[in-house]
């Protein structure tokens, strides 16, 4: 899959760059349905090293704006670059604002989280750039107004989840590199959950079963593979390699390797224009360093 070409150097006026990581479900299971409607789960996080960048220029005049287009041509005030830079204007109060724009790489729809890392990027980076200083646990509060899966990018570390993704536990996973592949299908999720013949009643599993090797399926792959033929083809393209899996409620898969170089003999083995790419599985979010390092 080919990189965007970068828009020349924006540090040169005002501009800083972020990293906002995409995120592998190395896992996922539905394992019954909360009081409040929503669906318990269990799963893990593995963050990657490959992402989307988020670009911010301070302003002194509270505006928050969006510089260039969002992604899949989200309106402005449903982008949720723009709704995290004002969420945190308003818990903060906060009168400074921000221009904000993005290098997209991250597949729309596919579960690779880009939405909910964009957001994540956006407090994380503008907590530091606007030197307010809440906190990891105040940001990946507000990140969760914004969506279940952003707490996990806010805390930037791979992670076993529950509830509805937002009970967290680190967890060190071993080193790993994937090969990455978007059928270009946008999953609904809200339709996923609603299907028939999804597993709701999953028996939990622990970490330890995790980690044996016995729980790695998810539980919307035989939804997804039944609906859907780009992700069935794309499943038997890909079982060629290895062993596929699909990463959270959309249609991105994955297989995952030991060792970069067995991972590029595998996408080199995919015939040529299948839509998959490299990418390498973080011990922590890129974001971490970059805030680290920001001074």
């Amino acid at each position: 899959m080919s990189e965007p070409q970068g828009q020349g150097d924006p540090a040169l006026d005002g501009w800083s760059a972020w990293p906002a990581p995409a995120k592998l479900n190395l896992f996922l299971h539905v394992t019954g349905r909360r009081p409040d409607g929503y669906h318990a789960l269990q799963t893990v996080f593995r963050i990657l090293d490959w992402g989307d960048t988020v670009f911010l220029r301070p302003r002194a005049d509270g505006v928050v704006a969006r510089v260039g287009a969002g992604a899949a041509d989200v309106a402005e005030a449903d982008d949720l670059l723009v709704r995290a830079a004002k969420l945190l204007q308003s818990e903060a109060n906060c009168g400074k604002g921000a221009d904000i724009r993005i290098e997209k790489r991250i597949p729309v729809g596919g579960g690779f989280g880009g939405g909910s890392s964009n957001a994540a990027t956006a407090l994380v980076a503008l907590d530091r750039l606007w030197g307010l200083a809440l906190g990891v646990d105040r940001l990946a509060a507000l990140g969760l107004a914004l969506g279940a899966d952003v707490p996990v990018f806010v805390r930037g570390r791979n992670a076993w989840a529950e509830g509805v993704g937002e009970e967290l536990a680190a967890v060190k996973l071993p080193p790993a590199w994937y090969v990455l592949a978007d059928p270009g299908v946008h999953a609904s999720t809200a339709a996923l959950f609603r299907s028939p013949d999804l597993t709701r009643d999953a028996p939990p599993v622990t970490i330890a079963g995790f980690l044996s090797g016995t729980a790695l399926d998810n539980a919307f792959e035989p939804v997804l593979r039944r609906r859907e033929p780009a992700v069935e083809a794309m499943f038997r393209l890909l079982a060629r390699i290895g062993t596929p899996r699909l990463t959270g409620s959309g249609s991105g898969c994955f297989v995952e390797f030991a060792t970069r170089e067995s991972a590029e003999a595998a996408l080199a083995a995919l015939p040529p224009g299948t839509p998959a790419w490299l990418a390498r599985g973080a011990e922590r979010s890129p974001l971490l360093d970059a805030v680290e390092k920001h001074h």
